[in-house]
């Protein structure tokens, strides 16, 4: 599926430029702490969710 970069009738503005804008305010209003306890919360659940997925095609091929 195509990402759409051209700018939309409603905000005048295409979501690559609202998420830089996004992006910028976020790092402006939090600290380095913030970004790595986000970046380990997603390292956690992310390698959670590859091991269920192992988990389940383990199980599909045995049946």
């Amino acid at each position: 599926m195509a990402r759409r970069m051209e700018v939309t009738d409603k905000g005048g503005m295409s979501v690559k430029e609202a998420g830089r804008k996004g992006g910028q305010a976020t790092s402006k209003s939090h600290d380095r702490k913030f970004y790595e306890d986000i970046g380990h919360k997603g390292g956690v659940k992310g390698g959670q969710r590859v091991r269920e997925l192992i988990q389940k095609g383990k199980e599909a091929e045995r049946r």
